[in-house]
């Protein structure tokens, strides 16, 4: 196993790291600065997309990319960078959408966490955005991370970071659907809340644990198979890319606006870890008329 940083690349708040095949590129989001990167394998730039607001996650989409800015879902254009609404929510000052991921039937679900700048916070939800609409698949949240699915996208994973436990629940591929909850793992026992996750190809999570400066790598029933110490302060989303998808990308934090803040000379890169022994799955792309190329 190596790792080694990913370019020179510095991020505030680096989340939402997703290996685009076509491409043969990276992306990954700046989040609160609202910036929407893409790099080749070996770290070299490629885009740099500027949004107006903060950038919760992103994912691949048909010729460009779906984004769940601070207030809704956006389609991005894959060459301009230009968001265009698809799904937007009442304003609420106390919440923003949060972290994301594409399932493997071409519809793309976000989390919305709590910010504490507006009053006293509403309840976040889990949201699933589908042919242009969006609906609510869970609630009673305050920060949602770690969404994923298994290889077979019949199962969704995700947490409330501020209650530590990775979730499951059965998904209906075909139409989209959330079974009942079942608990995975507190990590807790691992010294950090979860931050961002993805699965491999044999179905097991890898989880970013933010306060532990470690990845681990999580059972399907829970049992933790490995944990791997990071250089790097605040580690926060993970995801398998590379040519070979055999490369374990995480982004990590410098200053998340106040909850997290290192001067760490390194807080903020990325770090890409090789000789794993395991894959990834390339991710699936929101499927929606509102993206062209």
């Amino acid at each position: 196993m190596e790792i080694a940083f990913f370019g020179t690349h510095r991020n505030k708040l680096g989340e939402s790291p997703v290996w685009d095949d076509r491409r043969q590129c990276l992306w990954w989001v700046d989040s609160l600065v609202g910036l929407i990167h893409a790099a080749a394998s070996d770290g070299t730039p490629i885009a740099t997309f500027a949004q107006d607001r903060p950038v919760g996650s992103i994912g691949l989409a048909e010729g460009g990319l779906v984004a769940a800015l601070a207030d809704g879902f956006y389609a991005i254009d894959g060459g301009s960078g230009v968001a265009t609404p698809i799904a937007i929510f009442p304003v609420d000052a106390t919440l923003r959408l949060n972290d994301g991921k594409a399932d493997r039937a071409g519809r793309f679900l976000s989390g919305q966490m709590q910010l504490h700048s507006g009053g006293a916070p509403s309840e976040a939800s889990l949201w699933r955005l589908s042919a242009g609409s969006a609906t609510t698949l869970a609630g009673g949240l305050k920060l949602t991370n770690g969404i994923c699915f298994s290889p077979d996208g019949a199962t969704l994973y995700f947490a409330d970071s501020l209650e530590g436990v990775i979730r499951a629940h059965d998904y209906d591929v075909a139409t989209g659907a959330m079974g009942p909850r079942r608990d995975v793992v507190d990590c807790a026992a691992f010294g950090s809340g979860p931050d961002g996750a993805t699965v491999d190809a044999d179905g097991n999570l890898w989880v970013a644990l933010v306060l532990a400066q470690a990845v681990a790598c999580i059972a399907p029933d829970g049992a933790l198979l490995r944990s791997i110490a990071l250089p790097i302060p605040y580690p926060a989303c993970p995801a398998f890319g590379g040519p070979g998808l055999d490369t374990l990308y995480v982004t990590s934090i410098a200053d998340s606006g106040g909850r997290l803040i290192s001067h760490d000379a390194d807080a903020g890169r990325i770090l890409a870890i090789t000789g794993l022994g395991v894959t990834g799955i390339q991710e699936g792309r929101y499927r929606d008329n509102h993206i062209r190329e």
